[in-house]
């Protein structure tokens, strides 16, 4: 059950969020007295504690070989908004094994819906089936 200060924190943009989703994270970075919104672009792994104010997104990108995690608190003040660039059918609800895969192993692990334009909040999300249509056959 929310209280109502919960509820007044509680972000209403937020796109459909699940684990196999390639997303870009707009987080706003204050340095000194000025304030810039930096892009971190990378695949949901694990999403946890629900839906309420203490959600939260943990997103993976490689960088220069390395593996870099972030864990965004979704209804953060702090994160200007979250696109979905890519939806990606997958068969677990935490993808921590991706941690020890090649891209190459990743990218044949995932059935991927590539979209023309990224998903705002406002669009409808996308269906189990619509993902199975789009999915190539093997």
């Amino acid at each position: 059950m929310t209280t109502t200060i919960e509820q007044t924190n509680l972000r209403a943009n937020l796109p459909e969020l699940r684990p196999g989703d390639l997303v870009r994270v707009h987080q706003k970075i204050k340095e000194g007295e000025k304030e810039r919104i930096s892009i971190f672009e990378g695949l949901v792994i694990a999403t946890k504690h629900g839906t309420g104010v203490s959600a939260t997104l943990t997103v993976r990108k490689v960088v220069d070989g390395i593996g870099v995690e972030r864990v965004f608190p979704i209804h953060s003040p702090r994160i200007d908004k979250i696109e979905v660039v890519r939806r990606s059918k997958v068969g677990r609800a935490k993808l921590y094994y991706i941690r020890d895969k090649a891209a190459r192993e990743v990218r044949r692990k995932m059935r991927t819906l590539r979209l023309e334009t990224p998903i705002t909040p406002a669009e409808e999300s996308i269906t189990n089936e619509e993902v199975e249509a789009a999915a190539p056959t093997e």
